[in-house]
């Protein structure tokens, strides 16, 4: 068994934040405030706290607006000119980004969750195994985000991340490969998708 902690470096952030926040009036969720900052801003600070040296961002909708407003030094931003196609296309461009850097796996963010902190995240972390891994969160059994993603997987969910599913097919078809890591005692996974979620930013 390999000691996690020395191989975090081995496993890059996935931020995707590409999203155009239909449900919210046309606002890009990337740029909605959450603690006086941008809510993309407070998503790569998570990724940070929890371990993760590279952290690639994938953005979309008014990207030029994002790169301008947030903080976003240190990062690798990815633009997903497909992005209005659902989080499928952003997927398939951040793995695709991540191809060549030496990254053995892949820990996925979602830029509108801002309930899961930086424990969830070093959770998932901590089930890493190497380029094989398939690693999800569970809230009371039911898998949810953070997810981690080996390398040895990239490909087959490239293939099968379409409209808004991400990787919800792949993770269904090699459900007895996937390792659940139960988080509901520290994280709430709500989204950000309508006027009424925007009550749990502050």
């Amino acid at each position: 068994m390999m000691d996690n902690q020395d191989h975090r470096g081995n496993v890059a952030g996935l931020l995707l934040a590409a999203g155009g926040g239909r449900r919210l009036g046309g606002r890009p969720k990337a740029l909605l405030e959450h603690r006086g900052r941008p809510l993309v801003e407070h998503a790569v600070g998570v990724l940070r706290a929890a371990g993760c040296e590279r952290i690639h961002v994938v953005l979309g909708a008014r990207s030029d607006e994002v790169r301008r407003r947030a903080e976003l030094g240190g990062c690798v931003l990815v633009d997903n000119p497909h992005w209005s196609e659902g989080m499928g296309s952003s997927l398939r461009a951040g793995l695709a980004s991540l191809a060549g850097t030496g990254a053995c796996a892949a820990l996925v963010s979602l830029v509108d969750q801002p309930g899961i902190g930086p424990a969830a995240f070093t959770r998932i972390l901590g089930a890493y195994e190497g380029e094989n891994s398939l690693v999800s969160a569970a809230y009371d059994g039911s898998r949810g985000h953070p997810v981690l993603f080996g390398a040895a997987h990239w490909s087959g969910i490239a293939a099968t991340a379409t409209g808004d599913r991400g990787a919800r097919a792949y993770l269904k078809e090699h459900a007895a490969a996937v390792r659940l890591v139960e988080c509901a005692d520290v994280a709430e996974p709500y989204d950000i998708d309508t006027e009424a979620d925007l009550s749990h930013l502050e």
